[in-house]
């Protein structure tokens, strides 16, 4: 057979037909007839191109007879090649005219003429050869062992290759995989717990706020029974009841600067007390609604009112006239809070919304939207530059001046009604359902949940906390709640690190943005 194709081969074919090609220019008479050379090189080309292009592109056949008894080879990738001839090896060698395309603009060479398949050797030895971040690419997508295997491949295949990242410092090469690890939450400071040792009774109603004035011996309570009640801290007994507020005492504040207690009530009114005639000196009007909260600045005789209007008032004490009416909230604002430092202005809204405001200007510096429910309460750090907002979804931490978020306090699963924190660090939260619980600041740790029983004679549902604040020692809490009483806890002195440790493992911490 291999004689028979080599008599016929492809040129010889050419051969014969070419020479009938010539034949037909022949006359009858045997001279050739006259063609110039131009058109029969042109003539010829057509010949060629029309009807022998097929044969003449066909692969080259390159027989290599070799005696290797029964050996089967093998490519580079490890594929078993068995020929039909057993103990002939035959190499083939493809030519043909078109090879795999090259890239726009790159022609084909010698070398790239012929299809080749790169061998693993070739391909590790060229990835040693690449750059340093190249050859982590190389490594990433050159085959290696049971990690690359083409289909049909030898199952006895080398062992897999680890992949490295190889870090030169200096002359020294380093192979490590480098694990990035996640942030935990720092350990906690510890801090003792809190416990119940009076309970106050007196308010016919509700308590709705509280405040402590800055002498320290006495403090201050608003009710739903209008009244405003002033009581000794050490002893816990009523000093005196103020009456004038036609309806929910919702805010009272004792001023630093003055003998004035400053009240706010569902009623509309904002109240300037003289403690020395224990009698209403000034009236502030301009609320169209119930004015729900109240503060006045640390440094300058300015108040500041939030009310169910969707507006902060802020107030000259002296005049009582009202200097700005700070408008931008879409509902009812709940709680404001002043500062000596910018922004001197703090509120909170049921439009879920907190805004720092610019006092001078009576405008928005920063609007916060990050919580998903009202926010009914703030409260600002009184040794760092930050703040911290209660809402039903979520307990967040702010950094002034422009209101950047640090970190979420989750876990008081209820409406919080009210935020209070000492120098120590120690926040407290406390809930419509009555739950009070207890936060490390810095690290946002829960390291006490309290609920206290109601009073006796209360309904169960009666359990709720309205407002709560330290004492000026801090070494006292103070609670108003929905059971009619004021509760005081003080910190346990029996408790130590070994007695009440902290339950604290370093997990991941979770800063959310919403």
């Amino acid at each position: 057979m291999v004689e028979e194709v080599q008599k016929h081969s492809v040129h010889t074919l050419v051969f014969r037909s070419l020479k009938r090609t010539h034949d037909m220019f022949v006359a009858d008479n045997g001279k050739p007839v006259p063609l110039d050379e131009e058109s029969h090189k042109r003539k010829m080309a057509v010949k060629l191109r029309n009807e022998y292009g097929p044969v003449l592109h066909m692969p080259t056949l390159k027989e290599n007879f070799k005696e290797k008894g029964l050996q089967n080879s093998s490519d580079s990738y490890g594929h078993k090649q068995y020929p039909d001839n057993q103990g002939q090896e035959v190499e083939y060698l493809v030519t043909g005219t078109h090879p795999y395309p090259p890239g726009p603009g790159v022609a084909l060479t010698a070398d790239t003429k012929i299809q080749r398949m790169p061998s693993e050797s070739a391909a590790q030895s060229l990835a040693v050869a690449l750059p340093s971040q190249a050859r982590v690419d190389a490594n990433r997508t050159a085959p290696g062992g049971s990690e690359y295997r083409l289909p049909g491949a030898s199952d006895r295949s080398q062992p897999p290759v680890m992949t490295s990242v190889i870090m030169e410092a200096g002359n020294a090469k380093n192979s490590a995989l480098m694990a990035k690890k996640a942030p935990t939450m720092p350990k906690p400071q510890w801090h003792p717990p809190w416990k119940l040792y009076r309970v106050i009774s007196g308010h016919l109603g509700w308590v709705r706020c509280i405040a402590v004035e800055p002498g320290n011996q006495w403090f201050v309570t608003g009710s739903a029974d209008r009244t405003i009640k002033i009581w000794d801290l050490a002893s816990g007994k009523l000093k005196l009841s103020l009456t004038g507020h036609i309806s929910t005492v919702r805010g009272v504040i004792v001023s630093t600067r003055s003998p004035y207690l400053f009240s706010c009530g569902e009623d509309k009114q904002v109240k300037c007390w003289d403690l020395e005639y224990n009698k209403v000196i000034r009236h502030y009007h301009g609320h169209l609604s119930a004015v729900y909260g109240l503060d006045l600045h640390p440094t300058i005789d300015v108040l500041v009112t939030c009310s169910r209007d969707s507006t902060a008032r802020i107030w000259d004490v002296r005049t009582k006239a009202s200097v700005h009416t700070l408008s931008g909230h879409t509902n009812a604002v709940a709680t404001v809070r002043c500062q000596a430092a910018e922004p001197q202005i703090i509120t909170g809204s049921h439009d879920t919304t907190i805004r720092l405001w610019d006092l001078v200007a009576g405008k928005t510096r920063v609007t916060l939207t990050n919580h998903k429910k009202s926010v009914r309460a703030v409260v600002l750090h009184p040794r760092h530059y930050t703040f911290a907002s209660g809402s039903p979804d979520n307990i967040k931490q702010w950094k002034f001046p422009d209101g950047s978020f640090i970190q979420n306090l989750s876990g008081h699963n209820a409406i919080i009604n009210t935020l209070t924190v000492n120098s120590d660090g120690v926040l407290v939260s406390g809930a419509d359902n009555g739950t009070m619980h207890l936060w490390d600041w810095r690290t946002g740790y829960n390291f006490q949940r309290v609920h206290a029983a109601v009073q006796p004679g209360s309904l169960d549902s009666e359990s709720g906390i309205f407002a709560c604040a330290f004492d000026q020692s801090e070494s006292r809490l103070l609670t108003a709640e929905a059971d009619k009483t004021i509760k005081v806890y003080r910190e346990d002195d029996t408790a130590t690190e070994e007695t009440h440790p902290v339950s604290w493992k370093p997990e991941i911490i979770k800063r959310k943005r919403f």
